[in-house]
This record gives structure tokens, C-alpha cells and sequence, in this order.
């Protein structure tokens, strides 16, 4: 089965540092290919703790869509599971540049670990077994971040990573599974994290099959995602959802048959 597990749904450093949510990854099975976006803390402890139990030696890839501790901080500790200790040599790695070089956030062991170590760029398409993603556009952040839309049979799921909003955003996702991190209730110039507006603005336009909102700053979890996301399908007639920690969505239910 097809599946996407939340493992973490923590969004901003406050709730991160007081884990009022987990600042976890998200796992994403499709094709029979398993993959792990944003290792953020306490990454091993949930894929441990899940039920049914996520085993990291079964994992294909892991991808960082940028640098930041949230999404970052386990990313050494998983490939290390991922690979029993760098005794099994297995998998890809796939990183923007600036989380390689300079300041890197995998460490050179780590990186002997794996098959291979792919950099993220603008516009290209990579491979993982039998399945294929993309980073289509690169998003207005505070480093090097990308967004991802991953293949599957019948299927795509897209995933907007931290931005700010930009005119055109819209194009590049247009997955039947749209995840969007959704940090703030309100837009603010310089704050560089998509907001509850824009994310509705995005999800109309766009029509998704399913749209998740997930990644939430204090001001979300003030505001109770779940009521949000109800009151957003209301009014676009779409079903849209917030994630909670733990939660899987059967992917299998949005294929085209």
C-alpha cells in the first residue's frame, strides 16, 4: 500500500524547542519505494515508536528540502539507521547545495554511508528505484530550499517546503495529494513561511484531489488547524485536512484508476 505517514507536523522553532508538536519527518511509501523528507528531531524515536512500526532499514532515500535544524537535525542518526550502522551501504541521499558545502549538515562519514549523494537543483528530475521526483522551482527562503512532486503510478504528491508566497507558485505543484508547511496565521513581509491565506489562495487555484496543511507555527496551533482546514473545505468545496502527529493518509484512495 501506498501510503504518506506524518511523523512530525511542528513548524517554526517555538514549537520545535518546546515540542508542543514532534518536529519529526515525514515518511512517504509510493512504488513500493520508501522515502523520508525532512529528518527533523526526534526523527528515529518516532519511526520506532509508529504503529504499525516504521523499520529505517527499509528507507530508499532520504531528502532534505533544506538545511534548517527542523528539518535537518536527524538526517546523520538516519542514514546511520538506514544503512545498520554503514555496515549495509544502501540508498541516496538528495540535499541542496549549501547543506553539502561550506557549513554542511551531512557529514562526510555519513555521505560514505549511502549509494550516492545527489544535489538538489532548480528544474531537475531525479530517481529512486522504481519512482521519480522533481524540484521544480527553487522557494523564496532563508537558505537553499525546494519544493518536491513525487510519481507514483497514478498518483503525484506535492509538497511546498517553507517559502514565502510568490506570484506563480501555484504552477509548479499541481499534485492530486497537495502537502503545504502552513507555519503562519497571517502573511508578514519578512517572514520568509507561507500563511493560512496563502495557502487557501494556492489550494483554490490548484483543486487538488486532497490538500494537507501541515507544519504549524504557535499561531496555528493557537487557532486549532483541524478547525481551519474544515472551515477552508467549507468554502471551497475541496476536501482539505490538517495533519496531527502520527496520522497516514492511504494514498491509495486518490490514483487515477
Amino acid at each position: 500500500m501506498d501510503f504518506i505517514k506524518f511523523l512530525g507536523t511542528a513548524g517554526a522553532r517555538f514549537v520545535m524547542i518546546n515540542q508542543l508538536r514532534s518536529s519529526a519527518g515525514t515518511w512517504v511509501s509510493i512504488n513500493g519505494t520508501n522515502i523520508l523528507i525532512d529528518p527533523g528531531p526526534g526523527t528515529l524515536i518516532r519511526c520506532l515508536s509508529s504503529k504499525p512500526k516504521l523499520n529505517p532499514r527499509q528507507l530508499d532515500a532520504i531528502i532534505l528540502t533544506h538545511r534548517h535544524i527542523d528539518h535537518s537535525n536527524d538526517v546523520n542518526l538516519m542514514i546511520e539507521a538506514m544503512t545498520n550502522g554503514g555496515f549495509d551501504r544502501k540508498g541516496k541521499v538528495f540535499a541542496p547545495r549549501d547543506a553539502l558545502e561550506g557549513e554542511p549538515v551531512i557529514f562526510s562519514y555519513a555521505r560514505e554511508e549511502v549509494e550516492e549523494v545527489e544535489v538538489l537543483e532548480e528544474g531537475k528530475r531525479y530517481t529512486i528505484k522504481n519512482m521519480e521526483f522533481d524540484t521544480p522551482v527553487r522557494h523564496v527562503h532563508g537558505v537553499e530550499t525546494y519544493g518536491l512532486n513525487l510519481y507514483g503510478d497514478g498518483v503525484t504528491i506535492s509538497l511546498i517546503s517553507d517559502t514565502r508566497y510568490f506570484e506563480g507558485i501555484e504552477k509548479h505543484y499541481r499534485g492530486d495529494i497537495l502537502i503545504l508547511n502552513v507555519v503562519r496565521m497571517e502573511p508578514r513581509e519578512d517572514i520568509l513561511h507561507l500563511s493560512l491565506r496563502d495557502a487557501e489562495k494556492i489550494i483554490e487555484t490548484n483543486r487538488p484531489k486532497l490538500a494537507i496543511l501541515t507544519h504549524f507555527g504557535m499561531g496555528m496551533l493557537r487557532a486549532k488547524p483541524w478547525k481551519l482546514a474544515e472551515e477552508m473545505s467549507k468554502r471551497l468545496n475541496l476536501n482539505v485536512i490538517a495533519a496531527n502527529d502520527g496520522m497516514m493518509v492511504d494514498v491509495e484512495k486518490y490514483k487515477t484508476k
